[in-house]
């Protein structure tokens, strides 16, 4: 299954939420810190033979977000920015911040009640994670499974 993560105030932000010890590369590199838990919930789904992508409506470039999940030894397989969504999506006429289906994504991951809404609405399916959830990567496992697709 291919999972996808927003970024900003879902796996990066410097004061919702416990960030993971900085490692000596992503020192070196200079790259932002990502949230506590997410090394661990990467090798997991990692171990269960998931994809995973990286879906943000920012317009960092893919290196520095692929640099910065590398640091942490978590390679992720795709990276979509937003000059990326707008080539494939917005170019096709769909006025709506993230669309997965797009990109051959399962689920997406966001901190957005507003992403949450275009899932309905456009038929994508989406877990939504506040950035004050501290068992948010429990919960993710979870509805993964609630979602009736179990590990392969």
């Amino acid at each position: 299954m291919t999972i996808s993560f927003d970024l900003d105030d879902t796996v990066i932000s410097l004061q919702r939420f416990p960030l993971e010890k900085e490692t000596f590369w992503a020192k070196i590199i200079g790259c932002e810190r990502i949230r506590s838990g997410t090394v661990a919930l990467f090798k997991a789904l990692r171990d269960r033979k998931h994809t995973i992508y990286i879906y943000t409506t920012s317009y960092r470039s893919t290196l520095k977000i692929k640099l910065m999940f590398l640091s942490y030894s978590i390679p992720v397989d795709f990276i979509i920015n937003q000059q990326m969504h707008n080539k494939k999506v917005r170019k096709k006429g769909k006025n709506v911040s993230k669309f997965p289906p797009e990109f051959g994504i399962d689920i997406h991951i966001d901190d957005s009640a507003g992403v949450e809404m275009e899932g309905k609405k456009f038929g994508f399916k989406t877990i939504i994670i506040s950035p004050d959830e501290t068992d948010w990567t429990s919960i993710i496992l979870k509805k993964i499974d609630e979602f009736g697709m179990k590990y392969e």
